[in-house]
Formats: structure tokens, C-alpha cells, sequence
């Protein structure tokens, strides 16, 4: 077993869209610097790949300042600048609400995404995650926050634990959907060299000089099921986390992490589990 280290660093600036991987990004209190600082919103809810799989075909990049550049092959690329927090609306992420701030409605960003998915949607930045959206309080403690993250402010995954889940898929109903790719889980960081399956025992651990706290395993849905190059779905890896990988009502894959301080991760960071 190599020595435990950072293999990849994930950053999603659109909630639900594809993401980028820098070689190095700033850990905040609420999540790496830039990610998931913007949604789509339907009826007040916020647009994830459960209902709109197409999601995954789109790549938005950040921007300096903190606004979105969205390229479509064909189509003129999409930019959009961080809006004036002159007021904000509500909006449902699962089942916590927040407030964002809504993109001016005659940005032509709308109508570009609703035509994409074929449903009317609005775009919402956050403007002050230190402040919008706390952390569950039944994992978090007083102060801490999330930016339109599912839950937490980062999520974990180890390279072995993907390895060992592939092994099973091969023996498994579905063999020819393996070997998945990492970015069915969308993680914000990849570790390597450590045992399958540790991380379920882990509580602290450190990215070169920066301590998080593991607050619970992440529980999986249908969008692991996406492809996310072609938007496809199949049964993989529900089916094999179902009879290998269930913790209570939850199949569970990753590990959700809450920052204890803050500073800058890079690739080959060392990794350390504290306790």
C-alpha cells in the first residue's frame, strides 16, 4: 500500500452540472472555494440530475470574480456574472430551505437552461455562505455552514474503496456496466492509498496541513446511476451497494467532511487520519 495522499481535487461551481479538477483549491469554512455556489431552481426547488440526468452534459467552469462560463459545443458559450444581492428568494435543497439570489429575468441564462432540460427554470447564486444555510445540526455544530452541497460541506471518496465496489459489480447481475468511473459519485476529494473501506472508521483526518471532521457516510441515489459523458442510466452501483454497502435505509458511498480549520489542499498532499 503506497503512502496515503490527495489524488484529486473536485470543484462543481453549478450545483449538478460537471465540475473541474484543479491540481489545488482553498478549503472554507462551508466547502472548497467555488463550489456549488450556484443552483437552477424549479418551482422553488433546486434542479438535480435525479430528475434531469442532461445535467450531467453540462460543464460550467468559474470565473474570476466568482461567475460562470457554461460551453456548449454548437452553441455560443454561456456567460454569467455574479448577480447584485439586492434580494433573495427561496429555495429547497432536499429538505432544507435557503436563500439565494436570483439572476436578473431577462438574462438569457434562463432560457439557455430551460431549453437544455426542457423545463422552466431560474439560475440562483449564494452570496454569503458564511451565513445562508447551516450545516444538519444533528452532524454540525453551532456556526458551521454549507454552500447548495447536499448536505456538508465536502465529500470523500478512496480510490481502493471504488476498486473494491468494482470487484463486486463484475460479480454481480450487471457486469458489463463496470468498472465505474469516480464521477458517479461526484466527490470533491480523492484519496489513495488506503485499505478498502477504511474511511468508515475514520472521525478526523488532514489534507497536507488542513484537519476536517468526518461527520457520517454519504448515502447514494439514482444519479450514480448516470453516465455522466452521455446522461445514460443503468442499474450500477445501486444494485451492488444495495446488497453490500446498506446502512440502514441509506447505501452508503464516501464520507461526508466538515472543515476544523481552513488553508490550501493541493494533488499529492499527504493524507493523515487523525482518529
Amino acid at each position: 500500500m503506497s503512502h496515503p495522499a490527495l489524488r484529486s481535487i473536485h470543484v462543481h461551481p453549478l450545483k449538478a452540472a460537471r465540475g473541474h479538477a484543479p491540481r489545488e483549491a482553498v478549503v472554507e469554512p462551508w466547502g472548497l472555494a467555488g463550489d456549488r455556489r450556484w443552483l437552477l431552481v424549479d418551482d422553488g426547488r433546486c434542479v438535480s440530475q435525479r430528475p434531469h440526468p442532461r445535467m450531467a452534459l453540462v460543464a460550467a467552469e468559474l470565473l474570476p470574480g466568482g461567475g460562470l462560463r457554461v460551453p456548449a459545443p454548437g452553441r455560443e458559450a454561456l456567460t454569467v456574472q455574479v448577480p447584485e444581492p439586492t434580494r433573495t428568494v427561496p429555495v429547497r435543497i432536499r429538505q432544507d430551505k435557503a436563500e439565494a439570489v436570483p439572476v436578473p429575468a431577462d438574462d438569457p441564462a434562463h432560457a439557455w437552461f430551460g431549453a437544455h432540460l426542457g423545463a422552466e427554470v431560474r439560475l440562483a447564486h449564494l452570496d454569503d455562505p458564511a451565513t445562508r444555510r447551516p450545516v444538519d445540526p444533528a452532524y454540525g455544530e453551532k456556526g458551521e455552514t454549507v454552500s447548495f452541497a447536499d448536505g456538508f460541506p465536502l465529500l470523500l471518496t478512496a480510490l481502493s474503496s471504488l476498486d473494491a465496489l468494482n470487484s463486486l459489480v463484475a460479480q454481480g447481475d450487471h457486469p458489463d456496466e463496470g468498472p465505474l468511473p469516480m464521477d458517479r459519485f461526484r466527490p470533491n476529494v480523492v484519496v489513495d492509498g488506503t485499505p478498502p473501506r477504511a474511511e468508515d472508521g475514520w472521525r478526523r483526518v488532514a489534507i497536507g496541513d488542513v484537519a476536517f471532521r468526518v461527520v457520517k457516510s454519504r448515502g447514494r441515489c439514482v444519479v450514480t446511476t448516470t453516465d455522466q459523458d452521455t446522461a445514460r442510466r443503468g442499474k450500477e452501483p445501486l444494485r451492488t451497494l444495495a446488497r453490500h454497502r446498506r446502512v440502514g435505509d441509506q447505501l452508503v458511498f464516501g464520507q461526508n467532511l466538515v472543515p476544523e480549520s481552513t488553508g490550501v489542499i493541493r494533488v499529492g498532499d499527504t493524507f493523515t487520519v487523525l482518529d
